[in-house]
């Protein structure tokens, strides 16, 4: 037997909030936030001071987020979306607190700006690219999925192999044609810099 909040939930889909009214805030937030920030459409003076040209921003807002509801593809995409970036926040967190459990505690605890932090930072970039693609179907099925099998019914051995040559051929000319930095000291000089006088 469902419970009250569980028929609750079901009754708010059955009347459009989750496939209307969230994607349609959601839709409004986002490109009003943009239309105030950048203020393409304007200021107006009043007593020195300039404002942003509120009525016209909350109209286009309005109006693409109801283009935006009128489409059940677009809605279909924004849900599916929303919902798989909040599953990479929560690996984010879960991954955190696996590192906080062995973390000593006598200093604050994040990642310093270096290595660490921008590999995170592109891997989750190139997992919320996934999110969006898999979420865009294309010719029935999701798009990430499509082009993967459309990848590899085309692939073969010599597509292969040329791929890895040109990426020895690429890292080792890297390799070769890279000039060592000299390493400064705190006194501003170089390594290869004499000490004292002739």
């Amino acid at each position: 037997m469902a419970s009250t909040f569980r028929e609750m939930i079901e009754f708010m889909d059955r009347i459009g909030v989750y496939d209307v009214i969230l994607p349609f805030l959601l839709v409004f937030s986002a490109v009003f936030a943009i239309l105030e920030k950048t203020k393409i459409l304007g200021t107006e003076e009043y007593d020195g001071k300039k404002y942003t040209r509120k009525n016209q921003n909350a109209m286009m807002s309005f109006v693409i987020s109801f283009l935006v509801v009128a489409s059940s593809e677009l809605v279909r995409t924004i849900n599916e979306a929303m919902a798989n970036v909040v599953l990479l926040i929560l690996l984010s967190i879960s991954f955190m607190l696996l590192l906080g459990s062995i973390h000593t505690g006598d200093e604050e605890f994040f990642l310093e700006k270096g290595p660490w932090r921008t590999a995170f930072t592109w891997l989750f970039f190139v997992g919320i690219i996934g999110v969006f693609l898999d979420a865009i179907h294309y010719k029935g099925q999701p798009f990430l999925e499509y082009a993967w099998d459309y990848v590899v019914q085309r692939w073969d051995t010599n597509w292969f192999g040329s791929l890895i040559l040109i990426g020895i051929l690429i890292g080792f000319m890297v390799f070769i044609t890279k000039e060592p930095r000299p390493i400064k000291h705190k006194g501003g000089g170089s390594s290869d810099s004499k000490e004292g006088g002739n």
